[in-house]
């Protein structure tokens, strides 16, 4: 676990399973892949297996980490935790009762608010009535384009408390986005030194969109060669909403 966090809207990071492959154009930089390959080189024991080098690579296969879902039980103070920033929490080699398992130290331990964040959605909308869901859980999709945004509907499918979208690296325009049920929308341009742009009218009309179905929204950062190179304000201002309270679909409870 990481005490802190340089992630703008989480505050530490929680990584019961690592490893992931590639699935979708947001994943065509993924800085955990590179970071991967570093962590494994400097002898990290949770980055020494190698996944497929088509998709994944170097320290990045798919593990999971039975020693680490102990760790929340000893924070002293209550956090908002990004969890499996190094994974996807949903990949298909993750098996299912580790999922629940993980879901189940979330419940456990009710002072911190837990983000899953997934590009896995067909799997967890399949997994969904499978599971316990926590109330302290929030969980969210990538949506990097208009060719994925078929996640949201799996999302809104899923029993969550608040259920939020990542547009992160946003590649693309979003427009006319369907927020029923959305509780939380987070934009942010790509960082790193291949770096896609994001134009800002993209990031604004995702801003009003919000505005007009009354969802929080987070603008993280413009990217750059590095994630500060843009710095964070849009029109003058930074942008940093938060959920105030959980966003159930009638019908479902967590």
């Amino acid at each position: 676990m990481s005490n802190g966090s340089s992630i703008e809207w989480t505050e530490a990071t929680w990584n019961p399973t690592t490893g992931c492959d590639r699935v979708s154009a947001g994943c065509d930089h993924c800085y955990a892949l590179t970071l991967a390959k570093r962590l494994k080189a400097m002898g990290s024991d949770k980055y020494q297996l190698d996944g497929d080098p088509r998709t994944s690579g170097p320290g990045f296969g798919v593990a999971t980490h039975a020693a680490s879902l102990g760790e929340p039980f000893r924070w002293r103070q209550p956090r908002r935790v990004f969890v499996n920033s190094m994974s996807d929490l949903f990949h298909a080699k993750i098996p299912v009762e580790f999922v629940r398992r993980v879901f189940a130290v979330m419940e456990a331990t009710p002072q911190h608010t837990y983000q899953v964040l997934t590009k896995r959605s067909r799997r967890i909308r399949r997994l969904a009535g499978t599971l316990d869901w926590p109330a302290n859980l929030w969980l969210g999709v990538s949506v990097e384009n208009a060719r994925v945004r078929s996640r949201i509907d799996d999302l809104r499918a899923v029993p969550a408390s608040v259920r939020f979208l990542s547009c992160e690296p946003l590649l693309g325009p979003l427009p006319d986005l369907n927020l029923d049920g959305i509780g939380w929308v987070i934009v942010g341009g790509e960082s790193g030194p291949s770096a896609r742009p994001m134009a800002p009218e993209w990031a604004l009309d995702i801003r009003d969109q919000c505005h007009q179905s009354q969802v929080p929204f987070f603008f993280k950062q413009w990217g750059g060669r590095t994630p500060k190179s843009g710095g964070r304000t849009l029109e003058g201002r930074t942008w940093d909403e938060y959920p105030a309270q959980v966003t159930l679909m009638p019908g479902l409870s967590a």
